[in-house]
């Protein structure tokens, strides 16, 4: 017995065909897949999550605790944690996690003001010498100049040199931020620029940087129309490893003395301030250590999650 086969199916215009809506998904920005791969990354996303909650409570915190970190008791020096200090307190009486959260504000501050300097300068110097061959040469030898000198003793010659002027014209306090700024972002710009520099040598052979310079578009609309907003992926992970290499390098200079003053803290300066009672309140050490050390992690974890998420190669793996 043979089955019957079936209708055939209505003739249907073609017209109509064309015509019928096609189901489809709306294309993400370039922000969109940014944060869809960067939310992906759960190290980047502990990192700023821990970054966000010290930033929080170095700056709000001294509000909501509600103690001067300047008060001095000579009747609790040297106290161990307790319930109305909880993380004791120094020699001369005065709350230690009110001077935490007050010295995180200012090692934060030096280390965002001097990943700044860094940037402004690095990105200079890697786009005139990726830009102009004239100058590359040149900056690349200043670059690698500066790469040869040894970090630290240089930044010991230029706070022993500069740190009374400074502190004279503009104030004790404000006169050496000054000067610890400028000389960490001075000695700190030149892994941006080498990065920076590669990235133009390589966009200035692209298709549309090529067309751009035949319609006669001028040197500066192509570096802030066409260079610069696609050098912005290396330029932010430079930033957020440059924050952590300015808070390590500011608190080694205060450990060495060579920092703020003692009623300036810093998380270096408290640790300089620690060693001597080291043995009788450790915690004094520990605590700017931790702070010290998870600013860091946090901060590094949340470069490498921005830069698997802004390369397209990472990207679309």
């Amino acid at each position: 017995m043979t089955e019957t086969p079936p209708p055939p199916p209505p003739d249907v215009p073609v017209s109509e065909i064309l015509a019928a809506p096609v189901p489809s998904t709306p294309p993400r920005s370039q922000w969109a897949e940014v944060w869809s791969q960067f939310r992906h990354h759960k190290g980047a996303m502990a990192g700023g999550i821990v970054f966000v909650l010290i930033v929080l409570g170095v700056f709000l915190g001294p509000y909501l605790w509600g103690l001067d970190p300047a008060k001095i008791d000579f009747r609790a020096r040297n106290e161990g944690p307790s319930w109305a200090h909880p993380f004791g307190t120094d020699q001369l009486g005065r709350d230690m996690m009110a001077r935490l959260m007050e010295g995180g504000q200012v090692s934060l501050a030096v280390g965002i003001s001097a990943m700044l300097l860094a940037l402004v300068l690095g990105t200079l110097v890697g786009i005139s010498a990726g830009y102009f061959k004239r100058l590359d040469n040149l900056l690349m030898r200043v670059t690698d100049l500066f790469l040869a000198l040894p970090l630290l003793p240089l930044l010991l010659v230029m706070v022993l040199l500069f740190r009374d002027p400074l502190s004279k014209a503009f104030g004790t306090e404000t006169g050496i931020f000054l000067l610890i700024v400028t000389a960490i972002g001075v000695t700190s710009w030149m892994p941006t620029a080498r990065i920076v520099r590669g990235d133009v040598l390589a966009l200035k052979e692209r298709e549309f940087v090529l067309a751009a310079r035949s319609i006669g578009t001028t040197n500066k609309m192509m570096i802030l129309r066409h260079i610069l907003p696609n050098v912005i992926s290396p330029i932010v992970v430079s930033a957020t490893l440059g924050i952590a290499n300015a808070i390590i390098t500011e608190s080694a200079l205060s450990f060495l003395g060579l920092g703020f003053p003692p009623d300036f803290p810093t998380w270096g300066r408290l640790l300089y301030d620690a060693v001597d009672y080291l043995q009788q309140n450790p915690e004094r050490v520990l605590l700017p250590g931790v702070a010290i050390s998870l600013t860091v992690l946090s901060v590094n974890y949340l470069g490498d999650g921005l830069r698997d998420a802004l390369d397209p190669r990472i990207r679309g793996r």
